[in-house]
């Protein structure tokens, strides 16, 4: 069994050192880092540390502190549930979580159930959101960029016998815009 470990930091300025140095002590025989946003989910030190972990089942990935594997729930579950379908266990140092025990096993699904609610309340809360925001008649989205006025315009300028591309470059859309609108219009009255 080989301990890995997966140090990061936020910003290029900030140092990796304590990190790797508690690695080491516990035990890291192998130690990936980054310098990038927990929020990203892709980052080149974590991929290679989860490839790297893909053929050595019953190692762990280590690393000092969870919120250096992710800043997102969702994202430390599904990492986590990844390393567990390949029998590869997880260890966080700081937080006591080590799915190597019975009792750590369960401290990560009580986590990981308590993300999947925390995820579920801001989907409901989105959507009820989004109900009260068109019983008010608003719509979400990007607004058009063909407005009704830029609409009459370019059927206008089409009937004078414009190109798209001039007629785009009158009302402010891509030429591709412009060629849609008019053609959704036509079938429209046909």
């Amino acid at each position: 069994m080989a301990i890995v470990g997966y140090a990061r930091v936020s910003t290029l300025d900030q140092s990796l050192h304590s990190q790797t140095d508690e690695l080491r002590a516990a035990g890291a025989s192998r130690i990936f880092e980054d310098k990038a946003s927990g929020k990203l989910d892709t980052r080149p030190g974590l991929a290679a540390a989860l490839d790297y972990l893909r053929d050595h089942e019953g190692d762990v990935l280590m690393v000092t502190r969870i919120d250096r594997l992710g800043r997102s729930v969702q994202h430390l579950v599904r990492v986590v549930d990844d390393l567990k379908a390949r029998g590869i266990e997880f260890r966080s140092l700081h937080e006591g979580i080590d799915t190597t025990t019975a009792g750590g096993e369960m401290f990560f699904v009580i986590f990981a159930a308590i993300g999947q609610f925390s995820g579920r309340i801001i989907s409901e809360r989105t959507h009820e959101g989004l109900a009260a925001a068109r019983a008010r008649g608003r719509r979400g989205g990007r607004p058009r960029a063909m407005t009704p006025n830029k609409l009459a315009t370019a059927l206008r300028m089409r009937a004078d016998g414009h190109t798209y591309d001039e007629i785009a470059g009158t009302i402010g859309v891509s030429a591709s815009t412009v060629s849609r609108a008019l053609a959704n219009a036509l079938e429209a009255i046909a």
